[in-house]
């Protein structure tokens, strides 16, 4: 009975020990959340100017650019995944593997070849672990993304997309990450990047809202070929910073459910060894009334 209640005794310490650490990850991550909303909120006028911007400049023209021009065929599509350099964070590196896993399926159902670009040591890893090929990756900053990361991510998927698919390149471009709608829910999302999608002048303005006018200066094409770079930094940049910050709302959350799970353990096995220790005594008890009652009948 003296070994069982040593070992509930051992695991009330572990489970105290867990939740101290725990409870301290939770409260970094609830630091850092209010900094990730702020820089994601910050970050989405802009990006969204950037795409009216461009998209006018598609809608109201009828110049032919690459990065905005449907191919006939497609034979490679590249898939930039968003992922965290670190785990406990629930199911958020899952959920993005697996969007991204549907994605590649959908694209290889028609027939094109995928290729992968990976942001973060998760994705990495799942993808070694599989043996998938990888074409290039990204680790460290995922918590605090920079932006220069982001424009060298924008390089290589423009200078791939340029490129002709018979020596390498890809012909369409889709991200996947998980996007902050709220401290409990983030959700995984998938928005084609390259050949660009025209998202102004095909819905009607309301009332409210009237479509800012644009004039092109010098040329049509020069304009795309400036603005299109910045609108793919942007989107990355602004996917990266969602990513950042549904990873610390995962984590929050995530860590606040483990130190519930170790305060229920810690009320189990306290209730399991004081039960232990109560049958002890009463066994002590019963050995000593036992011994007396010998004693008396002789």
């Amino acid at each position: 009975m003296g070994a069982q209640l040593r070992v509930y005794r051992q695991k009330i310490k572990s489970a105290q020990t867990t939740k101290k650490i725990t409870r301290a990850m939770e409260l970094i991550s609830a630091s850092r959340i209010q900094k990730a909303q702020q820089r994601v909120a910050a970050s989405v006028p802009y990006s969204r100017a950037v795409t009216r911007a461009v998209s006018a400049v598609a809608t109201f023209s009828n110049v032919d650019h690459i990065l905005t021009t449907e191919p006939a065929t497609i034979e490679r599509a590249a898939i930039v995944v968003f992922s965290s350099d670190r785990g406990l964070a629930g199911a958020f590196n899952t959920n993005v593997m697996k969007e991204a896993g549907e994605l590649a399926a959908r694209l290889r159902a028609q027939g094109k070849d995928v290729v992968h670009y990976l942001v973060g040591r998760k994705a990495v890893a799942y993808f070694n672990f599989r043996k998938r090929p990888i074409e290039q990756y990204w680790v460290g900053g995922t918590d605090s993304p920079l932006f220069e990361t982001a424009k060298e991510v924008g390089e290589v998927i423009v200078a791939r997309f340029i490129q002709p698919a018979s020596t390498g390149g890809v012909d369409e471009i889709h991200i996947v990450y998980n996007r902050f709608i709220n401290m409990l829910t983030q959700t995984p999302e998938v928005v084609r990047l390259l050949p660009l999608e025209i998202v102004e002048g095909l819905v009607a303005p309301t009332k409210d809202e009237a479509l800012p006018l644009y004039e092109f200066e010098p040329e049509v094409g020069d304009v795309l070929d400036a603005l299109l770079p910045v609108y793919i930094e942007s989107r990355i940049f602004n996917a990266m910073l969602q990513s950042a910050a549904s990873k610390h709302a995962a984590t929050q959350k995530a860590m606040k459910s483990a130190s519930d799970n170790a305060d229920k353990l810690i009320t189990t096995y306290t209730r399991l060894a004081n039960n232990a220790r109560q049958s002890e005594i009463t066994q002590q008890i019963s050995e000593i009334v036992g011994g007396a009652d010998a004693l008396s009948s002789k």
